[in-house]
């Protein structure tokens, strides 16, 4: 268990140094803390350094597990998404390492006050809270998987590992009868799968949100393919959508983006730059509509997005302001004979929302389409109104999605 640590630790410490960002390095203080907080309830500080103060090792035995569960949580709600994504897992996420990081200091102070003889109970109180911890944290897990988060259950795998592994090393620190080589194994193994499974989910998110920021901040003269679903792909994976939030009872927003002047720098500039805006567009719009909705291609001037809530209009709405807001600034392409001009997209939105139980996905995407053809947008505001109408307005959109 030590070396397959050790070993996650190495590469996230390389991958820091190599990327210098503030995702790399929360990584490395996942890694590193968590870590060490596992270490900690094996008995190995007791083993390497035994001279070291008897005060300081049970600190950090009551202490480390509450403080690597408070930054688990928080680092949860992160890679989540947000209160943009999901106010409630955002908000359990938010609460959860709050409390838990107040417990730490709680159980830190109570440690000078305590008995020898009575160590033990410190030592289940820190149990009992790092396992509703990770309660938390699974309960979150499956959440974001219900909502149509891709690499959520894997999440919810790491989480089942995590507990797993928190219930073996507290057997080991309680000290407790009829456990023998058989847990160690079980908890060994358990702690290394939580950290790959943890380290690869966590890493592939990095690596989606690194992707989405280069392709929405493209560089003139590159023009890679949109990647999103079309024609019949696209229906299969909005009528799954559909389903989905139909068994939990919840609201499905569809939302149509129409792009009206993609055509309009030219037949001399087009056939180069009107993949450079498709491609430019998409990364946009899938960056504003997060890993959960539905982002699909109806055809070359409609982009659709499929946005499933448990009736949450407040997200919905911020969402559907945060798509017409990105989608109506302007962009740089480069021309035929490598000049640069600037487009300026005129986005008309069109917003339906619907109980999914017996929708079909084609009347719902054409309903959003037929909306969208009203005023365009331009900076997130209607053309025929720019003076007077709000960013943030939903002018196009059904009041039902707020």
């Amino acid at each position: 268990m030590l070396g397959g640590l050790l070993t996650l630790a190495a590469i996230a410490m390389v991958n820091a140094l190599a990327t210098r960002n503030i995702n790399s390095l929360r990584y490395l203080v996942f890694v590193v803390v968590t870590g060490a907080s596992s270490l900690v309830r094996t008995g190995l500080p007791e083993v390497l350094f035994p001279g070291a103060p008897q005060g300081v090792l049970d600190l950090l035995k009551v202490c480390t597990g509450p403080l690597s569960a408070a930054l688990v949580l928080h680092y949860l709600g992160i890679w989540l998404g947000g209160p943009e994504v999901d106010p409630v897992t955002h908000r359990i996420t938010r609460w959860g390492s709050g409390l838990m990081l107040a417990a730490a200091l709680v159980l830190g102070l109570l440690l000078p006050l305590t008995p020898g003889e009575q160590f033990h109970q410190l030592l289940n109180a820190t149990a009992v809270i790092t396992v509703i911890a990770v309660m938390l944290g699974l309960a979150t897990s499956v959440r974001a998987a219900l909502l149509g988060d891709p690499l959520a259950p894997w999440v919810v795998l790491a989480g089942i590992c995590l507990a797993l592994e928190v219930l073996g090393l507290w057997v080991r620190s309680l000290e407790l009868a009829g456990f023998g080589l058989g847990t160690w194994i079980l908890t060994a193994v358990c702690t290394v799968a939580y950290f790959l499974v943890g380290s690869v989910v966590v890493i592939k998110r990095i690596r989606q949100t690194r992707e989405l920021e280069r392709l929405a901040t493209l560089p003139t003269g590159t023009d890679p393919a949109t990647g999103l679903p079309t024609g019949s792909m696209l229906l299969s994976e909005v009528a799954h959508a559909f389903w989905r939030t139909a068994r939990l009872n919840g609201e499905c927003t569809v939302v149509c983006l129409r792009l009206n002047n993609l055509y309009g720098l030219g037949e001399a500039d087009g056939r180069l730059v009107e993949p450079q805006i498709l491609a430019i567009m998409a990364a946009r719009i899938r960056r504003a509509a997060g890993f959960r909705c539905i982002v699909g291609l109806y055809h070359s001037r409609c982009f659709v997005v499929v946005i499933s809530a448990d009736k949450r209009r407040q997200y919905v709405g911020l969402t559907v302001a945060r798509l017409r807001t990105l989608a109506a600034e302007p962009l740089t392409v480069t021309s035929k004979d490598g000049t640069q001009q600037d487009f300026w997209p005129r986005v008309g939105c069109g917003v339906v929302t619907l109980h999914p139980q017996r929708a079909q996905p084609m009347d719902a995407i054409d309903e959003a389409e037929r909306q969208a053809l009203g005023p365009p947008l331009r900076h997130g505001r209607s053309e025929d109104n720019i003076a007077t109408r709000p960013s943030d307005s939903l002018a196009t959109t059904d009041s039902a999605a707020l």
